[in-house]
């Protein structure tokens, strides 16, 4: 005995299983995605925290060395006030002898 319309019977659940299936992969590549944006937005969280980070440690550490910079200059003028006093006081020992 032969059923009738068993080809489109057969075609129709095919379909529906299909059809199913690609849905629940679709709804699983939705919630992928959506894991997806949230890891994004958290990774560019701490990628905006790391340059806070990064700028508040900056700042005093160019402080520093301007503060160093300053300081050299400043022995470097101390020296030359004391070369020059150093190189005059000859000077003036010849000068009244």
């Amino acid at each position: 005995m032969q059923i009738p319309y068993l080809n489109q019977i057969l075609l129709f659940l095919v379909v529906s299983v299909l059809t199913t299936l690609l849905t629940l992969a679709g709804i699983q590549v939705i919630h992928i995605l959506k894991e997806i944006r949230e890891t994004v937005k958290k990774t560019n969280k701490i990628l905006d925290d790391t340059g806070l980070i990064t700028s508040s440690i900056a700042k005093p550490i160019t402080g520093i060395s301007g503060f160093i910079t300053g300081l050299k200059s400043g022995t470097d003028l101390i020296n030359l006030f004391l070369r020059k006093k150093s190189l005059s006081k000859p000077i003036e020992e010849n000068n009244n002898g």
